[in-house]
């Protein structure tokens, strides 16, 4: 799924419309995937070469050094079909790909500077293509008076987005929507300034 320079340029605008009504951030990131997965294939690889000697051992009469021959052929086989970046991804348990995407969400909330706003009314916007994941991460002065169901309407929407292929339209709503709640907890200042580029970050 690409994002093209058309729909980074209607989210920046999204981003700088919600901002003029609160002292909050927005920042918005996309990422190709929340990890490499290059365990996956080695963990496959290895387990299939593992059990390849036992047939070979119960039904023929192979010698030791063919059978060991065998599990280099297995595993170097294994590891290149299980090798592509889809087929990594797919194959790691749904559990290990949330727990990865959750901690790029929480490193780029660091890495992106949403907790250095002068107030911590920072919020994060992420979403990470390879997992179908997406999380909002409010900096603390906001998370203690937004409710948890409240960011979770926002995320479910952004997925729903994602599945049917419009995320830059899944953006933008989550943008709008996450403005409004931070325009009726932190509505914007007199002498408010943009601490925060208001672009979407692609990583």
């Amino acid at each position: 799924m690409r994002m093209s320079r058309e729909d980074q340029a209607r989210i920046s605008a999204a981003i700088h419309a919600a901002e003029q009504k609160t002292s909050g951030e927005i920042v918005c990131v996309l990422a190709r995937a929340s990890s490499d997965y290059e365990a996956t294939p080695v963990l496959g690889a290895a387990l299939a070469a593992l059990a390849a000697p036992w047939p070979l051992i119960v039904f023929t009469q192979s010698p030791a050094q063919h059978v060991f021959i065998a599990q280099i052929a297995i595993f170097a086989l294994v590891f290149a079909a299980l090798s592509p970046a889809r087929i990594r991804a797919a194959l790691t348990p749904r559990a290990w790909r949330r727990a990865h995407a959750h901690r790029a969400a929480m490193e780029q909330f660091v890495a992106r500077g949403v907790t250095r706003t002068r107030a911590r009314t920072g919020v994060l916007i992420f979403v990470s293509l390879a997992e179908r994941y997406a999380r909002i991460v409010a900096d603390e002065a906001i998370d203690s008076r937004v409710k948890q169901a409240e960011w979770r309407g926002v995320v479910d929407s952004l997925v729903g987005h994602l599945r049917e292929d419009r995320l830059a339209d899944g953006y933008i709503a989550a943008i709008e929507r996450c403005g409004a709640l931070l325009a009726v907890h932190f509505p914007r200042a007199a002498d408010d300034v943009d601490e925060l580029p208001d672009r979407l970050f692609l990583v």
